[in-house]
């Protein structure tokens, strides 16, 4: 089927509510770390669709587990039992020490459990607690409540009032959280890798202060790993990095590969506080989406997609630290494995059409970053090739100062 640029663009004016500000490329077929437009040209994908396309595109175990389960059932709802459910879950389990999952469709809905979870438990204590902590440079999702403790007014000030009991910590102060955790706060929630805020992992020395605040109030920890979780920064969590052992895990993105779901993991102790009808959702953990689950951390964890990402994150490292060097534009280069994020002297938007020029997906965040989640399939040799387009492009950028 040919596919015209104007007719895509012309369509979606008609109809498509204008959320977003797309960039004039229409985007029509896959293949590992690449991806192909409308006109058939190139582009290396160093964003995977937001760090969801962890294997890729289309990706030929991933499609044909997908098709499998699309020929047998799809869909059940959570009234019936279904083989796969609780087969992700005890994966999950094995992989990031909580017992218990609850299965929904996205992160931010991730995030909306785990916000509802903590709550329960208070409410089941007979002392209800209803103050969360959050950073200031969070990103938590757009629903009202991953929106309210996500800090940016840009995001926040049009659908105010959100959460009233929401008090926002600088990023890596311990001191500030220790001041502002008390024996109303019923949770912290925090991303182990700032994602959305700028690629900024939080200090082990934020990470015993968390620690500290919760076993001193009492208060539950949410460790929001959409980003950064399955295997995308050299660890299954970032938290195990960190040495901290969050009561709530939120997960999402990467999960399905690009079917859409997403989890909140749930400690024992949590769990207890929870009962039949405290939750729920329609589609969440369906068999479609839990069928591609499982392959997806099958890959990544049983057939060496994680040991990939240690070692050709350590080459991505390197190589984009080279090029940094180069290019007196740049500030900072900051991540682990294969999240990572270059900060800019000045915006960062130039940087994403030049990269596109270039044949290299990117993408902009905080203003000044340059946002980067490749596949987690990707070798050396693509490495090389997608960074130097980069190079390119941020040569491009520097020179029209």
């Amino acid at each position: 089927m040919t596919v015209v640029m104007e007719d895509v663009v012309a369509r979606e004016s008609r109809h498509v509510l204008q959320t977003y500000k797309r960039n004039a490329v229409t985007l029509v077929r896959g293949e590992g770390v690449r991806l192909f437009d409308a006109n058939g040209r190139e582009y290396y994908d160093l964003l995977s669709g937001i760090g969801v396309a962890a294997l890729g595109h289309a990706h030929p175990g991933l499609a044909r587990a997908v098709s499998e389960q699309a020929k047998t059932l799809i869909h059940t709802s959570n009234l019936f039992f279904h083989p796969l459910q609780g087969e992700l879950a005890e994966r999950l389990a094995s992989l990031s020490g909580l017992p218990r999952a609850f299965f929904c469709n996205s992160g931010t809905e991730a995030v909306e459990a785990c916000l509802k979870f903590a709550r329960r438990y208070w409410y089941t204590k007979g002392a209800p607690r209803q103050e969360f902590i959050a950073l200031d440079e969070s990103f938590h999702g757009r629903t009202l409540g991953s929106l309210s403790v996500t800090s940016d007014e840009h995001y926040r000030q049009p659908f105010e009032p959100l959460l009233p009991t929401v008090k926002f910590v600088p990023t890596n102060d311990p001191a500030a959280l220790l001041a502002a955790a008390s024996t109303s706060t019923a949770a912290i929630i925090a991303e182990s890798v700032i994602g959305e805020g700028g690629i900024k992992p939080l200090t082990p020395a934020f990470a015993a202060a968390i620690k500290e605040a919760c076993a001193t109030t009492g208060a539950l920890y949410i460790a929001d790993e959409i980003q950064s979780g399955l295997g995308r920064t050299g660890h299954p969590f970032y938290f195990q990095a960190l040495g901290v052992e969050p009561h709530l895990v939120a997960v999402g993105k990467a999960l399905g590969g690009g079917v859409p779901v997403g989890a909140a993991l749930v400690s024992q102790q949590v769990a207890d506080a929870i009962s039949f009808g405290d939750h729920g959702t329609t589609y969440g953990g369906n068999l479609l989406a839990c069928r591609a689950a499982l392959f997806v951390l099958g890959e990544i964890f049983d057939h060496g997609v994680a040991e990939n990402v240690k070692r050709v994150g350590q080459a991505f490292e390197q190589r984009l630290r080279a090029i940094a060097a180069k290019h007196p534009i740049v500030k900072e280069v900051r991540g682990s494995g294969l999240m990572w994020g270059v900060e800019l002297k000045r915006d960062a938007a130039a940087v994403v059409p030049a990269g596109l020029a270039q044949g290299v997906i990117v993408n902009r965040t905080a203003e000044t970053v340059v946002r980067l989640l490749p596949p987690l399939i990707i070798n050396e040799t693509e490495v090389d090739e997608a960074l130097g387009r980069l190079d390119s492009a941020l040569g491009a950028v520097g020179a029209g100062e």
